[in-house]
């Protein structure tokens, strides 16, 4: 079989579109949304930590298999969406696959208890987790790669928004003792969210070829690939090196550091408030400067507040606020060239495919990040977290092979 990514490199079709600047904002801001939404959904579980585990008497593990529940499923569903994805209009994906999300957290919202919640946090992941491959997806196709950074930045920057107003919202929320509004909240608001991206997102078909070749050897085809191969295991890698550490700030905060639960929100709120106008920022310079090159100097930079945050002794918030944004900052900040980078590794033909595999290791690797974290970390008689060091300098370990692998990374499309 001849390499897919020597015969396929000139762009995809869908590079033939021609939006108006008031299109492409309209197209960005409804992908935006649809991020936004199920980012908040996957976020909202790890601030509520300190009162999931008060209210159900659950351990730091027990709590972790809530959270990687979530990305487990999301990694099952990932490596089925990738037989179908590429031979189907993205659009019509896309919307499916939202309003099936948007079900999930209602039932979130709905569970009486903690194995209901484990559940429907799981059917949420299948949903929700696969959005980000079809979002990534549609940026891949309709924005040529001297664009491309900039996309992904503004897209990026709903990862911001969700830690500005939801989850500081449903912190606020869950603190009067309603952990289950902010859920239902959710489910509310994506019907608008649906509305939108069902009149702004253009049918997108120009990868969709008349093979009949069957979905398995189309998958083989696109696992055969050496860029996709690198991209895989570089995009597992740098999840590795967040969501270790990620999971379990709030509980760390709360137990070893010593704010209360109602400040958490203040953390969200300044660090979203500062990345939501970084990740932009940084997109633009990826595109100026190399993606490599930013992804580098962040990726280094990002050791610091990595190293810091999971050695934090007891403070005020005022002490950890800086901290905390630079956190924010760096850490997600990083994501934005690197899925610039992964997204131009994919075969256009191929791009849908690839990049819910992608999606689903990530998932995957989140969910044994989580794993991986709770596994250094016990609980001592003055109920404080005890290992979270340990699980820095493994971050720390995981952010450095990252960025050798990312030499080795090369743009296809």
């Amino acid at each position: 079989m001849p390499d897919p990514s020597a015969s396929n490199a000139a762009p995809a079709p869908a590079h033939a579109f021609h939006l108006t600047r008031w299109q492409e904002r309209g197209l960005l801001g409804v992908l935006s949304a649809v991020q936004f939404s199920h980012i908040v959904d996957f976020m909202l579980i790890m601030p509520l930590g300190p009162q999931l585990m008060r209210l159900y008497g659950i351990t730091p593990a027990e709590f972790g298999v809530l959270v990687s529940a979530y990305s487990f499923t999301a990694a099952i569903f990932g490596f089925i969406n990738a037989l179908f994805v590429d031979r189907m209009n993205r659009k019509t994906v896309l919307l499916a696959f939202f309003a099936l999300f948007a079900l999930a957290t209602l039932a979130c919202g709905l569970a009486p208890g903690y194995a209901l919640l484990l559940i429907a946090r799981s059917v949420a992941g299948a949903f929700g987790g696969s959005l980000n491959a079809i979002v990534q997806s549609i940026v891949g196709d309709v924005f040529p790669p001297q664009r491309r950074g900039m996309a992904t930045g503004v897209v990026a920057s709903a990862f911001a928004l969700a830690s500005v107003l939801g989850v500081p919202l449903a912190i606020l929320i869950a603190s009067a003792g309603h952990w289950q509004y902010p859920f239902l909240l959710l489910a509310v608001l994506c019907i608008p969210v649906w509305l939108l991206a069902r009149r702004v997102v253009p049918d997108i078909t120009g990868h969709v070829l008349d093979d009949p070749a069957s979905p398995l050897r189309n998958l083989h085809e696109m696992l055969s690939v050496r860029s996709h191969q690198i991209s895989f295991l570089f995009g597992a890698l740098l999840v590795l090196s967040g969501f270790t550490v990620i999971p379990y700030i709030s509980p760390y905060q709360v137990a070893n550091v010593g704010i209360t639960d109602s400040e958490l929100a203040w953390l969200y709120l300044a660090g979203g408030g500062t990345t939501f106008f970084t990740s932009r920022w940084i997109g633009r310079l990826a595109d100026r400067h190399g993606k490599r090159r930013m992804f580098t100097i962040i990726a280094l930079l990002s050791l610091v507040p990595i190293l810091i945050t999971t050695h934090f002794p007891r403070a005020s918030l005022l002490w950890i606020l800086p901290f905390s944004t630079l956190f924010f900052v760096l850490v997600s900040g990083r994501f934005v060239p690197a899925m610039a980078m992964m997204n131009g590794s994919a075969v256009p033909r191929l791009r849908g495919s690839f990049l819910s595999v992608s999606s689903s290791l990530q998932s995957l690797a989140m969910g044994l990040a989580t794993m991986i974290g709770s596994a250094f970390l016990s609980t001592n008689a003055q109920g404080e977290l005890v290992g979270y060091g340990n699980v820095g300098w493994f971050a720390a370990g995981m952010t450095l092979l990252a960025i050798l692998l990312s030499k080795k990374l090369k743009a296809v499309s």
